[in-house]
């Protein structure tokens, strides 16, 4: 996939109502891309599915925890 326009963005549920210092993401099958919602014209982090499930079962566990 060429453009990241294309790409179904989504923002965590725990972002606050300002819409503000938010992470955006977008899932496909091949790769997931993060970028920051204040800048969409900076390119977005791209990482395999599985780092990124790895990382969300990671920061779940935390925040579970404090």
């Amino acid at each position: 996939m060429s453009s990241t326009d294309e790409l179904s963005w989504f923002k965590s549920s725990y972002s606050g109502s300002e819409a503000d210092n938010c992470v955006e993401v977008a899932l496909r099958p091949e790769a997931v891309r993060i970028r920051d919602s204040k800048d969409k014209r900076i390119r977005p982090v791209v990482v395999a599915p599985a780092a990124w499930a790895a990382f969300t079962a990671l920061a779940a566990g935390s925040s579970a925890e404090d």
